[in-house]
């Protein structure tokens, strides 16, 4: 067999790591270039699988730097990651009304307050916040209510 050593690293560690480069970096980054800065213990290529993969699921772009691919993230942070491992999900199932029913009805107290504020209800003036993305990310509409927006 081979040299590999019997305990795995947790499924998602390396993308982590790869990702976490590739934040701290703030800017493009070949494959090279994050070996370098994750130390060099893992070799190029396992670094390129990485983010190959990545860039299969859109958590980064590529564009051509000479021979190789320079990599950038396309999510800010690891909220941003996780926010799109959600919407993923959700767009997965036809019929969203039941997955988001069921999302919140197992919500903590704390978080369903959180949720509620975040989406305006009952909190005027409250919107998605700075870091939102997508259509919804521009706030509420001039009555400032939230009223009227989707979900």
């Amino acid at each position: 067999m081979s040299d590999v050593p019997s305990a795995r690293r947790p499924a998602g560690e390396l993308e982590a790591e790869v990702l976490a480069a590739l934040w701290a970096a703030r800017q493009p980054m070949t494959p090279q270039d994050v070996q370098t800065a994750l130390g060099g213990d893992l070799a190029r290529t396992t670094i390129a699988t990485i983010l190959a993969r990545l860039h299969d699921k859109g958590t980064v772009e590529r564009t051509r730097a000479g021979r190789a691919y320079a990599y950038t993230p396309t999510v800010q942070d690891p909220a941003g990651l996780a926010a799109r491992r959600m919407h993923t999900e959700l767009g997965r199932e036809a019929d969203r009304s039941t997955v988001l029913a069921r999302f919140v009805s197992d919500l903590s107290a704390e978080d369903e307050q959180l949720l509620r504020a975040l989406l305006g209800d009952g909190h005027p003036g409250t919107g998605p916040g700075p870091d939102a993305t997508g259509p919804d990310a521009t706030g509420p509409g001039p009555d400032a209510s939230g009223a009227g927006r989707p979900c």
